[in-house]
């Protein structure tokens, strides 16, 4: 039986008060303490300096987040690399990648390549040797580590954490009873915090975050950002432009770890969503499935069959039916909304050499 992530968002979460679901918990919060356990004295052994870092020989800036997927992370990559770019300096982007088979990028490196055709993505989950590569290989001066926050064996010089503003640290827990993937004490090793989907909820939600942060780490620049949405572009690249969603029955689909957030936008534009498929976080879509997209729309009377821009790089590798309805993808780019001074200034820092390296 496939594994149902909504389901196990509904234990974990709370939202189900089941029998089931609550002794569910309670042998998940078993788990997640051992679970805590190992990442806690792996983090100890690093700090201490018992395990030791790889420097790179080059300015490392990393992108990660606390909590399983889902934050936003790949625009603030493609943002990062762009303001590397005007900066004059070659960058390399490293990815652990996630299913990869030879010769064919997963999802997040496809879609990186895609929004950065001028920056070298090198898939290798050991990060040091992709490293290695990227400066050999491709004369990168400044590495951008994608998702690395966790993956401490190579050193990094700054630490960008994005944390998504719908649901900030994954339910309070470590996995595999919540969403963490360490807890939220490990904010006191990053440099910089960037909320993402800012405009989704409320400032005084907003501001309940930061102070929760702060708590952790007080000297943490705290960035908000929106992912604002550019255009809706089709197979040939034609593209919609945005305000003609308003009233446009929609049928919505998407493979990503916060697929509410992905609706919610599309709802903003003025979309009228007649349905929706939510697949796992980086599904391989077949053939199958998107006929059964298309079946769905059509059945809806859909004027548009939407998916995100990450879904779309793994829907191009499938066969893609015919229309009606017509298939297409939301682009969307990062835009800080509030805390930009400080992070630019953060970053040009460390392109610039004036933030001390561990040694």
């Amino acid at each position: 039986m496939p594994f149902d992530h909504d389901q196990f968002k509904a234990i974990i979460s709370g939202r189900r008060t089941d029998a089931r679901a609550h002794i569910a918990r309670i042998l998940l919060r078993g788990s997640s303490l051992g679970y805590e356990l190992i990442v806690r004295v792996r983090n100890g052994l690093y700090d201490r300096r018992v395990l030791r870092a790889h420097q790179a020989g080059v300015p490392v800036i990393c992108i990660g987040n606390l909590t399983t997927g889902g934050t936003g992370k790949t625009p603030l990559v493609v943002w990062l690399c762009r303001h590397v770019k005007e900066k004059q300096l070659r960058c390399a982007i490293l990815t652990r990648g996630y299913r990869t088979r030879k010769g064919e990028l997963s999802d997040e490196p496809a879609l990186l390549a895609a929004q950065c055709p001028d920056v070298p993505v090198v898939v290798n989950p050991d990060r040091v040797a992709g490293a290695a590569e990227a400066i050999n290989h491709h004369g990168a001066q400044v590495l951008v580590m994608d998702d690395g926050f966790q993956h401490r064996r190579l050193a990094r010089d700054l630490d960008i954490i994005a944390i998504d503003a719908t649901n900030p640290f994954g339910y309070g827990r470590v996995l595999p009873a919540g969403l963490l993937r360490e807890p939220i004490t490990g904010l006191e090793r990053a440099h910089a915090a960037v909320l993402t989907r800012c405009d989704q909820v409320s400032d005084a939600t907003l501001a309940e975050i930061e102070d929760r942060i702060r708590e952790v780490n007080r000297n943490l620049v705290v960035v908000r950002s929106n992912h604002s949405p550019v255009a809706i572009r089709t197979a040939s690249e034609t593209e919609i432009p945005l305000d003609q969603m308003q009233g446009e029955r929609v049928f919505a689909f998407c493979g990503i770890g916060n697929p509410q957030a992905f609706f919610r936008t599309l709802a903003n534009l003025g979309a009228d969503i007649v349905g929706t498929g939510v697949f796992d976080d980086h599904y391989r879509y077949t053939t199958q499935d998107m006929q059964t997209i298309r079946e769905q729309a059509r059945s809806r009377k859909a004027d548009l069959a939407l998916t995100t821009q990450k879904d779309w790089t793994k829907i191009t590798q499938t066969e893609i039916p015919g229309p009606p309805p017509l298939l297409a993808y939301l682009a969307i780019d990062l835009k800080i909304t509030a805390g930009g001074e400080s992070l630019t200034a953060l970053i040009d820092r460390v392109l610039g050499g004036r933030i001390p390296r561990p040694e």
